[in-house]
């Protein structure tokens, strides 16, 4: 089974990266930073419609720094969802702030609400990664699903990606028996893990990606994505980055194992790929500048550098990994041995 040994080394925004971001419109002013979050005056812990607590905290500050940062976070709403048009502040307010207490990044969560309506929200404010703003990106550009993100100096702004949490669906849905469509969510497990290995995503056990579920005219489709993306090209064993490696998946893993046959499960792994070397045609220019600043960028430890290619290079039985310097470099040799055999 996969487990990660020790904790991350956050990485800081290299000169080449900004660049890509500034050239995207990825990188914006925002009128509050992740630092200023932290000047709280009392928090309550918050606690799940169970009355379990979720490790989560919701923070209490003082009138007279609450108006600014209502003001600061709906205007961050604005940029986030309606392209900056501020005219949809009028009709929201600022629910609460919360703070995780657990995990490497201590994000902030923001509570969001349509008075008209009473529809919420969500997004995150987060320190500045560049390994996790690599992953944000690559999951916009190969995967089905677009992620909406900004950064401003050493903050990073983060939509929140709808879905039932994995943990929370398989204990609800699988181990209940409540799937109404066991094959369905078999096949998108296996697509799900084609796509967390060919772009070196790692750490998606259960509590790391949603489930969505679709209606599909008399049946129901079920999509995996993932939530978490600081693990993207870090650690050095290649068992990292397939999520049918971590304990907490097996009940899904059992699904495949009942449905599918090796030959089958070998079709959905190259109908996966050849989505996203289509994908890559699409957006090639911008992919390759994605992938040329990556090189050039520290994104962990030379010797997982020098494990991981080993492991890939055995794996793929190409030689080329033996002659990568960085994740970057590696992730570059994943994605060409892609498109040479689609």
């Amino acid at each position: 089974m996969a487990r990660i040994s020790k904790k991350k080394i956050p990485y800081k925004i290299d000169e080449g990266l900004r660049e890509y971001l500034v050239s995207y419109g990825r990188e914006m002013d925002i009128p509050i930073q992740y630092e200023d979050l932290n000047r709280y005056h009392d928090m309550v812990t918050l606690y799940d419609r169970f009355g379990n607590d979720t490790l989560w905290v919701s923070l209490i500050y003082r009138q007279d720094d609450l108006d600014h940062i209502n003001d600061a976070l709906k205007n961050i709403y604005a940029i986030l969802r309606a392209n900056g048009d501020t005219s949809v502040m009028n009709h929201l307010y600022i629910d609460r702030v919360d703070l995780c207490l657990y995990g490497n990044t201590k994000p902030f969560r923001v509570r969001i609400v349509n008075q008209i309506n009473d529809n919420f929200d969500y997004f995150y404010l987060k320190k500045a990664d560049a390994s996790r703003i690599y992953g944000l990106e690559l999951e916009h550009l190969l995967s089905p699903n677009r992620i909406s993100f900004v950064v401003d100096q050493n903050t990073l702004i983060e939509e929140h990606i709808a879905g039932i949490p994995g943990a929370d669906f398989i204990q609800n849905y699988v181990l209940k028996g409540k799937l109404e469509n066991e094959i369905r969510l078999a096949k998108e497990f296996v697509k799900f893990n084609e796509r967390c290995f060919v772009r070196l995503l790692g750490d998606m056990h259960s509590s790391n990606y949603v489930v969505e579920i679709m209606p599909d005219f008399e049946d129901l489709h079920y999509r995996i994505r993932a939530i978490d993306f600081d693990q993207q090209s870090y650690e050095p064993r290649k068992s990292i980055y397939l999520p049918q490696y971590f304990k907490q998946n097996m009940e899904i893993i059992k699904l495949g194992m009942k449905h599918m046959t090796p030959k089958t499960m070998k079709q959905y792994q190259k109908e996966e790929r050849s989505m996203i070397a289509s994908r890559i045609r699409y957006s090639r220019d911008q992919i390759n500048d994605l992938i040329n600043r990556m090189e050039k960028s520290t994104l962990s430890k030379s010797q997982y550098v020098l494990s991981l290619r080993k492991e890939l290079a055995q794996h793929y039985r190409d030689k080329r990994f033996l002659a990568c310097k960085s994740m970057g470099e590696i992730v570059k040799t994943s994605l060409l041995i892609l498109i040479q055999n689609n």
